[in-house]
């Protein structure tokens, strides 16, 4: 009788998270390149600090409170509700495909390649003017902080020479900065990224709970319309205001740009996406109602002219508020930095796919830092020329970033109008880690409509938002020709890249021209 023996040798090993992450992308045709770094906090730290709530609002506060009066806090949990519905297709999504480049990919693999192809090209044109906006805030904050910081001249608001050249400095200086780091690798980048964050958040929660110490009346100031309305109706200055709650709820899918860059990438993005947005809406409101309430006054026009700062600086006293004034300045360079990674990993999935010029050399990865660097490099490069646009014309820079938004919405659009006509004809494919369930229709009807409406209130021509000193028709209407522009170029591009593909007909995948 012979008896079977237990084969020897060691028992083999089940596949590390890594390597099935690795596999779950060779799914979709792609190779593990990218380095696979990032955890759950990095992750929500990728998104909330694009959004960064501490740069946009301290930039952007005047401008809503201005046009709006104090009762233009209302715009933020509208803004918020129709977000949100947006980040709740995308978390559906990010579970679906956990691929970099995030707009884009779910958009070409909803639609077409042409859908896909304008999705990124909009995206990327609208990140790359977000850089430059996010790195020219420093202005605001730096010079309040020490004067020393305001190396031209002695005028420091944006609109002077002086304050516009200074703000070019600074802003290249922080350029440069964020393209090493994030050139240099995804460790280092998460690692500056989520200490910033986490000064960020301490520094929300301490700033709100001492504009509330310091209240100066209660919070029925929300009601008050300022006069806003003027002889007409408040319906349109409050249209007018929301641009600002429309400017700064933006770029939470950055979790979904990192996805190869992060470990368990269907669990981990969509619950980043969510809770970056709610993080950044919940703050936000608790920042503006706190910082109505504190104002020294509401009526005076000084929290139109100096909006945040102001507040700090009055009310907190120049040593404290100027340490705030500090983590502001975090806020910036992290989000500066956040938005300049998620340009780069677009630039680098899109050429992947050998849909952008250049796509040979854009799409390679430095096996050392696991990290496109030529893509970083050329984004740093592309927003700094921008920021030359603010000296000679700062209002064309402001029309310039405030179009930059439609170009974003659009490219929003193109993800979840897709995503409607496929979920409706029952094409939407199994999801795995996160699903809307049964909420699903209404939730992603809800994101179409609230984008097409905050798209039109965003690039609607308004002289007193886009030419406020008036005379230049070409400002007024800025919103429609660079859009159209900027659809032009794309169209002649992508007819290009079309032609070259069917001339060589290469191997390599080439899926968004293909198609």
């Amino acid at each position: 009788m012979t008896t079977l023996s237990a084969p020897s040798g060691p028992p083999p090993t089940a596949p590390t998270p890594e390597a099935t992450d690795a596999t779950d992308l060779a799914t979709f045709g792609y190779e593990q390149q990218l380095h696979r770094k990032l955890g759950s906090f990095a992750s929500f730290a990728a998104g909330f600090s694009f959004v960064s709530i501490l740069t946009t609002v301290f930039q952007l506060f005047a401008f809503g409170f201005t046009f709006g009066g104090p009762a233009f806090f209302w715009t933020w949990p509208i803004v918020f509700a129709g977000q949100l519905l947006v980040a709740l297709c995308f978390a559906e999504l990010a579970a679906r495909y956990p691929i970099a480049g995030c707009v884009y990919q779910w958009s070409r693999r909803l639609s077409t390649g042409l859908t896909g192809w304008f999705a990124g090209w909009l995206m990327l044109i609208g990140q790359i003017v977000s850089v430059a906006a996010a790195a020219i805030a420093l202005q605001v904050v730096l010079p309040r902080i020490w004067s020393g910081f305001q190396l031209v001249g002695t005028d420091t608001a944006l609109t002077s020479t002086d304050g516009a050249t200074n703000a070019v400095l600074l802003g290249t200086a922080l350029i440069v900065v964020t393209t090493v780091i994030t050139a240099v690798g995804v460790k280092v980048m998460s690692l500056v990224n989520s200490v910033g964050v986490a000064c960020e958040l301490v520094g929300i929660v301490l700033l709100v709970a001492l504009l509330f110490w310091h209240a100066e009346r209660g919070p029925s100031v929300v009601t008050d319309t300022g006069g806003a309305e003027g002889n007409g109706s408040y319906f349109a200055a409050f249209l007018v205001s929301a641009l600002m709650a429309a400017y700064v709820m933006y770029g939470f899918d950055s979790a979904g740009e990192l996805a190869e860059e992060t470990k368990n990438p269907r669990k981990t993005a969509p619950r980043a996406i969510l809770r970056a947005l709610v993080a950044s809406g919940v703050a936000g409101l608790l920042l503006l109602l706190g910082a109505l309430m504190a104002a020294p006054s509401v009526t005076d026009g000084e929290l139109a002219a100096g909006g945040l700062p102001y507040v700090l600086t009055t009310q907190l006293g120049t040593g404290l508020g100027k340490a705030l004034l500090v983590d502001v300045a975090i806020a910036m360079f992290v989000c500066t930095l956040a938005i300049q990674t998620a340009a780069t990993r677009l630039v680098f999935s899109m050429s992947r796919d050998g849909v952008l010029p250049g796509s040979a050399r854009l799409a390679k990865v430095s096996p050392r830092t696991g990290t496109p660097v030529l893509p970083a490099l050329i984004v740093g490069v592309l927003a700094a020329a921008l920021l030359l646009v603010n000296v000679g014309r700062a209002e064309l820079f402001t029309a310039l970033t405030s179009v930059a938004i439609v170009l974003v919405y659009v490219a929003y659009l193109l993800v979840t109008l897709p995503m409607l006509v496929a979920r409706l004809r029952g094409r939407l494919p199994a999801h795995e880690g996160f699903g809307l369930g049964r909420f699903g229709l209404v939730v992603n009807l809800g994101a179409v409509v609230y984008g097409v409406l905050m798209a039109v209130n965003i690039g609607w021509p308004r002289a007193e938002v886009y030419d406020p000193a008036g005379g230049h028709w070409y400002l007024e209407w800025f919103a429609t020709l660079f859009v159209g522009g900027v659809l032009l170029v794309g169209a002649g591009a992508y007819a290009l890249l079309r032609r070259e593909h069917r001339r060589t007909a290469p191997v390599a995948v080439a899926a968004g021209v293909a198609s």
